[in-house]
């Protein structure tokens, strides 16, 4: 377990109530899976990164993150995004942390997966271009309220391991992603042993592991759609704007 460094007082009350922790259906299970942390790898699709002008770094994988309270469940209707004009879709494989990891090796990594689930990174993609241009952080273009969207998680020994399954995301019935998990940059087990030697993952973290070539933007009225092969499917309808 990472050493806390952290010195809790103990109150007898709280000064207001905040959300609680964003629960994740769980195929087959009555239990939700508890979200701790959200990390995402930027740019682990070769088609991906070219198609924004970028390439890949092959030397590390490089990570973002987002609140736990951006997570949005299938079949959810969410409001088109504040303070953006050009807010793009990003379907991703997404890993769930189910017991903790620190310093692992690529060939234990795998063991400390609970599960998979298809996921849509949401991106407000003139703020973060702009953030960019000064070399500023990502964090108003990745990390807002309702950006972090999950289906339902499949356990891994029902799933197996992340190989040649294809990906997809439609918009109103057309296919704007589509690729095989085979075509990501840094594999799973990469992803995991290099992220902990910097962070001591732990059950409840999720992992988003990059986005294939195809994104773009969403619109008000838009029925989003993605799968992955052996996955639970992931449906969102855009509202309009608040």
């Amino acid at each position: 377990m990472p050493r806390s460094g952290r010195h809790f007082v103990q109150y007898s009350s709280a000064l207001f109530d905040i959300p609680a922790t964003p629960l994740v259906s769980v195929e087959g299970s009555g239990s939700g899976f508890p979200v701790h942390r959200i990390f995402c790898v930027g740019r682990n699709y070769v088609a991906h990164a070219q198609e924004m002008g970028n390439e890949v770094d092959r030397e590390a994988p490089f990570y973002f993150t987002k609140p736990a309270s951006a997570i949005v469940l299938s079949g959810a209707t969410i409001a088109y995004p504040p303070g953006t004009k050009d807010c793009h879709h990003e379907v991703e494989l997404v890993v769930a942390m189910g017991k903790p990891a620190f310093r692992v090796p690529v060939e234990e990594a795998l063991g400390c997966v609970y599960g998979y689930a298809v996921g849509i990174d949401l991106t407000r993609r003139d703020l973060q271009q702009a953030a960019k241009d000064k070399q500023r952080p990502w964090d108003l273009g990745k990390a807002f309220e309702n950006s972090a969207m999950i289906g339902a998680l499949t356990p891994a020994e029902r799933f197996g391991a992340p190989a040649d399954q294809a990906i997809r995301l439609s918009i109103n019935g057309t296919t704007r992603q589509e690729a095989t998990l085979r075509e990501l940059v840094w594999s799973v087990p990469e992803i995991i042993s290099h992220l902990s030697r910097y962070y001591h993952l732990l059950p409840g973290d999720l992992i988003y592991t990059g986005t294939p070539a195809g994104v773009g933007p969403i619109a008000e009225g838009d029925l989003i759609e993605c799968s992955i092969e052996g996955l639970s499917p992931f449906s969102v309808t855009i509202g309009p704007a608040e």
